[in-house]
């Protein structure tokens, strides 16, 4: 890596561990969680609502942490670091457009308004801003590592935000399960 790039990127390691591990450590809770929900014999539900709403909450997780893993390789030049980050932010773009057509097709549940921002809107932008500014790597530098950062930490809190909401969705619908069924 040239010298002026090393100084660049070198401020940002301590920020690409700390995402990269929360995100890391956020896929694993993910992993016990849906284990968990398997384990309940009452709740109904579809591979096409987890591939709508589970598995893109670890792909969004998953993808924090690959950017921050390429942000903190020792990259030869900028020019692969842009290549490959450029080729995230597209597959993500790709993968956002396939969780929106996944959103709409189950029938599980029917999302509202705040749920196509936050699995849709959102993680598009994310990946859209993360494309973008993989591009002008090398020659923005300082502008493209604060918004590769900032796709990256956006990707992240979507994953918790995403993650909690499930969660939540699946404690409450079974609370109004039982309740309707002691009625």
């Amino acid at each position: 890596m040239t010298e002026l790039a090393t100084q660049q990127l070198a401020p940002w390691q301590s920020f690409y561990v700390i995402v990269g591990s929360s995100g890391a450590a956020l896929i694993g809770v993910q992993f016990v969680v849906i284990a968990l929900i398997a384990d309940m014999r009452r709740l109904i539900t579809t591979a096409d609502s987890i591939s709508a709403f589970g598995t893109p909450t670890v792909v969004h997780l998953g993808a924090a942490l690959v950017v921050s893993a390429l942000m903190c390789a020792p990259w030869p030049s900028l020019l692969g670091a842009s290549i490959v980050l450029t080729l995230c932010g597209l597959g993500g773009l790709g993968y956002a457009t396939i969780v929106m057509h996944r959103a709409r097709r189950q029938t599980d549940y029917k999302p509202v308004w705040e749920d196509w921002v936050w699995y849709a809107v959102l993680p598009y932008s994310a990946y859209v801003a993360l494309a973008l500014a993989a591009l002008i790597l090398s020659p923005a530098t300082q502008v493209a590592v604060f918004v590769i950062g900032g796709a990256a930490l956006a990707l992240l809190l979507i994953g918790i935000h995403n993650a909690w909401d499930t969660v939540t969705y699946v404690v409450v619908d079974s609370v109004h399960r039982d309740a309707s069924k002691k009625e």
